[in-house]
């Protein structure tokens, strides 16, 4: 192996830039990256939390599995196998991740594919000009090659189960003033992923795509299944629902939506409903699903070009190599 020397400032840069780039719940890009030697760490910041929306930090740690997809691909980048292992520090349960660089390799040009997309990707949270085809879907359907997750693509008889309980995760959210106030207060500074403020998102639009505000028509059953037969949609199911599992969402997410982007397709995320243990278990009876879902991907053409998002400096992202381990 070929592990001698140490990252150089540029090599560090890329991959901090490369984690920054990862899709977050609320853009919260809850994560801290450490380099040292020929290993990357990647620590899970629990001084961020959303106690209405994200109560067990669930969708912070499907965050950090999307920034732990995006930080293997920078390490193939720069020429390594990326070597990984999961909670390898039992003194440091903020330690998500830790990326080797083993041998040199020259990387593949999927791995450059899908490392170019990291930069292209953003959350299309408006109407899709249509649906992904079905070619498409099912090649993103196999394009994860995380363990222990499953995409299950959903058909067009059950979006009406998908529609019905999207709408009556609305309804409860919307009541739910505390909720409401955390969402508000996290994108009152940042707007949403699409770059657009959440006080201007057209009425209507909220439920199908998974926020809610106290202003938000909710459509019935059949207008929003109406809508939701428009895309293409992906429920990435695990076999279990723990750490690890979360951890394996959300990197198999980000392989999947960068596969998506590589194909000039449009995507966005919901998690937040199947926060309500209602709405998850309906969806496991009503789908047959073999598993927990941890997160519904929509997908289709797009209809506009979306800006990136805000992000923080990379100065925040990267922890100097002098902070204990």
């Amino acid at each position: 192996m070929q592990t001698e020397g140490e990252w150089t400032q540029g090599e560090i840069a890329l991959m901090a830039a490369a984690v920054s780039r990862a899709p977050s719940v609320h853009n919260t890009q809850p994560w801290v990256l450490e380099a040292r030697g020929r290993t990357a760490a990647l620590y899970e910041r629990f001084d961020i939390r959303l106690p209405r929306h994200d109560p067990a930090g669930r969708d912070r740690l499907i965050s950090c599995g999307a920034a732990l997809t995006n930080l293997r691909l920078a390490v193939r980048r720069l020429g390594w196998s990326a070597r990984w292992g999961q909670f390898g520090n039992p003194l440091r349960p903020d330690e998500v991740a830790r990326v080797t660089a083993t041998d040199r390799g020259t990387p593949t040009p999927w791995d450059m594919a899908l490392f170019h997309a990291i930069s292209a990707r953003r959350s299309h949270r408006g109407r899709f000009a249509g649906p992904a085809s079905a070619q498409d879907v099912a090649a993103l359907k196999h394009s994860s090659t995380t363990p222990g997750l499953s995409a299950h693509v959903v058909a067009a008889t059950e979006v009406g189960a998908i529609a019905s309980r999207l709408r009556y995760a609305a309804s409860v959210l919307q009541g739910d003033r505390a909720y409401l106030r955390e969402l508000a207060a996290w994108t009152a500074e940042l707007p949403l992923p699409d770059g657009i403020p959440l006080a201007n998102l057209p009425a209507g639009a909220l439920p199908w795509t998974g926020l809610v505000n106290a202003a938000t028509h909710i459509p019935d059953d059949d207008t929003l299944a109406a809508r939701l037969g428009e895309e293409s949609l992906l429920v990435l199911i695990t076999v279990g629902d723990g750490r690890s599992d979360h951890l394996h969402a959300g990197m198999a997410l980000q392989e999947i939506w960068l596969a998506a982007t590589t194909r000039g397709l449009a995507a966005s995320v919901l998690t937040q409903p199947l926060h309500l243990h209602e709405v998850r278990a309906g969806l496991i009876e009503a789908m047959e699903l073999p598993g927990y879902p941890q997160a519904i991907l929509r997908v289709g053409m797009p209809a506009d070009v979306v800006p990136p998002t805000p992000r923080r400096p990379l100065g925040e992202v990267i922890r100097s190599k002098g902070h204990p381990s």
